[in-house]
This record gives structure tokens, C-alpha cells and sequence, in this order.
């Protein structure tokens, strides 16, 4: 009987954000302002509350024994990477505060992320670099014809069941294709990516389909996973990272400002000269 009413609640779900797809999407078109209908269609959808946080073990699991089909080229130069990170110099890949952007996102565990669901999209919210944000369009629209590339491309997505099915072209070709923090490179273009993303109690779990054909020799299946926190103490709150590249200072008008501060390529600050 149990079983049953999730399938019908998740069919009255998946009719009622549908109903978003029912008429020919018009980009130029107003969006319009959310009936009681739709949020009733929201409290339908699967519980992905709370606050998610990486599961380190699955990722480091992954890098050991889903190595992506990288290119020749590619691999020769991951393997010097390897070698730099056992020598303690590791790649320099997110020292400078731009976002992680897709799929790297989704495939490091840079911090939590917290989960917003509104009539026609999905939010996705993590702490780290200024705070990055995912916007997952579930109204219904295709993407569009001419995108605008940015660190976290254009995704649309669809419920399939309990499954977001979530669609993302549209990346930087400067974004990282990164399965580790100090492992990657950039996608350089043509990156598409499809993930299968459902919760399973308190484990959340993304199922992703990476296509890059200018840096893999195939599409490269792999997944991470996420567990729930609904503790205080894990709230996401603001992150400035590049806020540390800067120490305040009083000038001449008596104003606090930021003053930057020297730093390596690897992100670290000159150790201080030795006293004398």
C-alpha cells in the first residue's frame, strides 16, 4: 500500500510540474507568478532538504578505479600531475576564486551545497567561491538556441519518477573537468553533461554522464554521493574565498579598504622574512 502512494504521488508530481511544459516556451514571454497550484505541486516532489555534504571516501573511491577515458595527450599530462601532487605541488586548479564550475561542481568535495525547490526551477546553493549557485530549469524550456557560456552552463531538468534527469551544455570552455581537487584539466569545449540525480533516505546520490570530446575518448560515466545534515552548525553561510587574497587596512581618508596580498601561483602566501 506504502509503495503504491509514492507512485501515485510521484505520477500527481510529475503531471502538476509538467503542466510548466504544457504551452510552447517564449523566452521573450513574462514569467508568470506562481499559482497555489504549482507550490502544491512543489510539496509533491521528493524531501531534498537539509544540507548536503560530500562523501570524501566515494570521491577518492572514484579516482581510484574510474579513471575517465582521458586522450593520450591528456593522460601523459594527469600522470605529471600525479607526480607533482606526490611531491607536494599539487596542481594550482582552484587558487584563483573562480567557480569550480560543471561538472566539477558535482565532482569535488568543495563544501556543501543546499538544495531550493520553486515553481519551474531547482537552486542549488555551496559556500565556497563567492557562493555558487546552479539553476536547473524545470518549466519546461528548451536551452537556448544561441547559449551564453558561463562556469555552470545552462541546465534543464525533468522529473523521471524520484530521479531529477538534469541537462547542462552551454560550460566555459575553461572549466575544470576536475575528479579531484588537485586533478583535471579544462573541458576545452563541447562539454555536455547529464546526470540522474535521486535521494535515498538521508544519501543523496548523482549518477553522471560527462561528454568532452576535445579531452576524453568517450563519454565518462561516474558517480559521487552526498549525506544529510539537518544540523545548525552546517548551514551554508558566506564564502568569499578571495576575500583571504586581501588584508584591511586604514588609508589616508581614514577608510577601511582591502589591500591584496602577495601570494604564489599555488595559492600560498610568502612565508614571513626570518627575524634576525
Amino acid at each position: 500500500m506504502r509503495s503504491l502512494k509514492v507512485v501515485v504521488l510521484a505520477v500527481l508530481a510529475l503531471a502538476a510540474v509538467s503542466a510548466f511544459a504544457a504551452q510552447p516556451f517564449d523566452p521573450k514571454s513574462a514569467i508568470p507568478a506562481p499559482t497555489e497550484r504549482d507550490w502544491l505541486a512543489i510539496s509533491k516532489l521528493p524531501d531534498w532538504s537539509g544540507i548536503w555534504v560530500p562523501m570524501t571516501k566515494d570521491q577518492d573511491a572514484q579516482v581510484r578505479t574510474n579513471v575517465p577515458p582521458w586522450t593520450p595527450n591528456v593522460a601523459k599530462y594527469l600522470a605529471w600531475q600525479v607526480e607533482e601532487a606526490k611531491a607536494s605541488r599539487p596542481a594550482p586548479l582552484f587558487v584563483d576564486c573562480l567557480p569550480e564550475g560543471m561538472p566539477s561542481w558535482m565532482l569535488i568535495s568543495h563544501n556543501s551545497m543546499e538544495v531550493l525547490f520553486t515553481p519551474g526551477r531547482i537552486t542549488m546553493l555551496g559556500e565556497s567561491d563567492g557562493n555558487r549557485l546552479r539553476r536547473i530549469y524545470t518549466d519546461g524550456r528548451p536551452h537556448p538556441k544561441d547559449v551564453e557560456e558561463t562556469f555552470h552552463g545552462h541546465s534543464i531538468g525533468h522529473w523521471e519518477g524520484n530521479t531529477l534527469i538534469v541537462d547542462t551544455v552551454g560550460v566555459l570552455t575553461t572549466a575544470w573537468i576536475a575528479p579531484a581537487e588537485h586533478l583535471g584539466v579544462p573541458n576545452n569545449g563541447g562539454l555536455h553533461v547529464v546526470e540522474r540525480i535521486y535521494v535515498e533516505g538521508n544519501y543523496m546520490r548523482d549518477e553522471l554522464t560527462i561528454t568532452a570530446p576535445n579531452v576524453l575518448t568517450r563519454p565518462w560515466k561516474t558517480t559521487r554521493s552526498f549525506v544529510r545534515t539537518r544540523s545548525r552548525g552546517h548551514e551554508i553561510v558566506e564564502g568569499q574565498c578571495i576575500q583571504g587574497n586581501f588584508a584591511e587596512k586604514t588609508d589616508e581618508n581614514g577608510f577601511r579598504i582591502n589591500v591584496p596580498i602577495p601570494h604564489t601561483p599555488y595559492g600560498n602566501y610568502p612565508a614571513p622574512p626570518r627575524e634576525r
